[in-house]
């Protein structure tokens, strides 16, 4: 008997991937299709709808071609998407202005007037379970109320942006609970619009899109949009998650203990939580998951892959020319070099904050250090200590989580993303988090496999989520190292005692300009 056959899109900030995965896992085919992100002013991000829509029809037809499915096996279709971003329409359904995404730093003094308007940060707290951060989607709608009104006055909706590829494939809107809470108007707590809070802030709930769980049926394939992805018509789709979310549902993460570790561009560090739980302080973040009885916690950083990187191309230039040379990876080249110093790189430490920080430190005046550095410092031991000093703010964020949930015991680490391709941060990560670490498979398709597994549970392929996962297989494994753990935790001492001493330097430098 054939395999029943699965959908998964991730609209991603730099591209949107598709791929079809059969009911045992197997991805059949995969495609990434990129657009360009247009910064009008410093501090802006924006991206067109039309161009999500475009890479979504030819990836789609991709797949299918590559693959030669017959589409009646396919039975379901879900989506992943970047989170936060606004997605502005009138009242033909058209886009109004460019979407503002997640990482756009437009909305400080908005953010900082709800959280005003709703009684400081603990009364937004007790609101929504979170901040009110410049990158969430409620920022933006409050940023156009009051920079672009006659704009304002023309929104009869609003969503995000799987949300607005959703309604392209089938006319229909929504927004899933977990993109939901990603918009700062949400009671995370009764996975629902938080209407007091929107009240508040003057804003028309008319606008707010449904809400939906991650499974729930959204829709189905429209004659429109089967002519133009190749998709059959007719075609179930489910609602989906915001990729934060949901990409921990394709890694494995449904059952609270297992941490999962990206360590992308940003870093997170998630974790499953089978209960609602308050959000002392506001500085981790609290999301409803992908089934109706998970919650999800994580924290993001915003420079980890990104600080190596910067790393890279500004002090590694004989690497480079080298991997050019030989046709090596850069990146193995650098690993080699940081063996070459020792577990807490010679006194070396590395504060990741290359572009502010959110948590631990919701901090936009936050900066990149190296500290330590003395006449026997060598590039090994700063290029290890940039490795280090991203490990050790994701290990900060594993620390407030043990605060969130003491009777949670972190169990094992789940790490992906660049940096768990390199031994060497795997087993620096096993080492500083003293947790196992293991690679599992099919993570490199993020959340596009995520959103086959909802999809998959949603079409009725697994009963949940914890059926769904139990057909992903372990990779590699990575146990910690016990003579490392005195010089990490030395190590991971004097760097947590750096960003408090550093905060008034900072926040001088900012005001003046710096």
């Amino acid at each position: 008997m054939d395999k029943r056959v699965l959908v998964g899109l991730d609209i991603g900030t730099s591209g949107t991937k598709v791929i079809l995965a059969d009911e045992t896992g197997k991805v059949l085919a995969s495609a990434v299709k990129e657009y360009p992100l247009y910064a009008p002013k410093p501090g802006w991000a924006e991206q067109n709808p039309s161009d999500w829509w475009r890479a979504v029809c030819e990836g789609c037809q991709q797949v299918l071609s590559a693959s030669g499915v017959d589409k009646g096996r396919l039975v379901g279709l879900s989506l992943s998407g970047q989170m936060h971003g606004l997605v502005a329409l009138d009242e033909e359904d058209q886009v109004i202005r460019p979407a503002m995404l997640w990482c756009d730093q437009r909305t400080q003094r908005q953010c900082d007037w709800i959280t005003q308007k709703a009684g400081g940060l603990e009364g937004l707290l007790r609101y929504t379970n979170n901040r009110m951060l410049t990158g969430y989607t409620g920022g933006k709608l409050l940023w156009m109320k009051e920079m672009e009104p006659d704009k304002f006055e023309r929104i009869r909706r609003f969503c995000c942006p799987k949300d607005y590829i959703r309604f392209m494939l089938t006319g229909e809107f929504g927004i899933d609970v977990s993109d939901g809470a990603g918009t700062g108007f949400f009671d995370v707590k009764k996975r629902d619009w938080n209407r007091e809070l929107i009240g508040l802030a003057g804003l028309p709930f008319e606008i707010f899109p449904h809400c939906m769980e991650s499974t729930d049926l959204a829709g189905t394939v429209s004659a429109q949009a089967a002519e133009l992805t190749g998709l059959p018509q007719g075609l179930k789709v489910y609602a989906g998650g915001g990729d934060a979310v949901i990409q921990t549902t394709g890694a494995g993460l449904v059952k609270p203990g297992i941490l999962g570790v990206v360590i992308g561009t940003s870093g997170n560090v998630s974790m499953a939580l089978d209960s609602y739980r308050d959000n002392p302080g506001g500085n981790l973040q609290v999301f409803c998951n992908n089934e109706p009885h998970l919650w999800h916690t994580f924290g993001c950083t915003l420079s980890a892959g990104g600080a190596y990187r910067w790393y890279r191309d500004a002090l590694c230039e004989h690497d480079i020319q080298k991997a050019r040379e030989t046709g090596r990876n850069v990146y193995d080249l650098m690993g080699e070099e940081a063996e070459q110093s020792v577990p807490g790189a010679n006194g070396v430490s590395f504060a990741p904050y290359l572009s502010g920080e959110r948590c631990p430190y919701p901090d936009p005046n936050a900066r990149g250090v190296f500290y330590g550095l003395t006449l026997k410092t060598t590039r090994s031991d700063m290029t290890r200590a940039v490795m280090e000093g991203v490990t050790y703010s994701l290990r900060q964020v594993v620390d407030l989580m043990g605060e969130m949930a003491p009777d949670i015991k972190g169990q094992k680490v789940y790490t992906s993303g660049g940096g768990a391709a390199s031994a060497l941060w795997r087993q620096m990560q096993a080492d500083i988090f003293n947790l196992p670490v293991y690679t599992m498979s099919a993570a490199s398709e993020g959340g596009a496999y995520g959103a086959v597994m909802v999809a998959g549970v949603g079409a009725g392929v697994w009963k949940d989520l914890s059926e769904a996962v139990s057909i992903i297989e372990v990779e590699t494994e990575t146990l910690p190292n016990a003579r490392n753990r005195a010089a990490y935790e030395d190590g991971y001492a004097i760097y947590s005692e750096l960003y408090g001493a550093l905060k008034p330097v900072f926040d001088r430098s900012a005001a003046m300009g710096k």
